[in-house]
This record gives C-alpha cells, structure tokens and sequence, in this order.
C-alpha cells in the first residue's frame, strides 16, 4: 500500500506530466472512493428505509 501511495505521490509532484492527465487520476480515485461507500452503506441504507416504510 505505501508504494501505491509513493507512487502516486511522486506522480503528482512531477511538473512534466500534463494537468488534466492529474485530474483525471484524482477524479477516478474520488469516483472508486464513492462507489465503494456506497457498496458499504447502500445495504444498511436499504434496510433503513424499509423499516422506516413498515412501521407506518
């Protein structure tokens, strides 16, 4: 894990690399980010709101 996150550090930190090259890597990184939260939360969300809609 260090080595991806050195890797990705160093990445960054290099001036040749184009900007919108950087973004796009940000951006995909935000994106797996929110698809794994809402892999995690979206059973535990669904059973919520099917408790909240049996108790009425």
């Amino acid at each position: 894990m260090r080595a991806i996150v050195r890797a990705f550090r160093r990445f960054l930190s290099c001036e040749s690399g184009a900007t919108a090259t950087e973004y796009a890597v940000m951006l995909a990184l935000v994106f797996l980010v929110i698809i794994g939260a809402v892999a995690a939360l979206g059973t535990k969300v669904s059973s919520t709101f099917v408790d909240a809609e049996q108790s009425f």
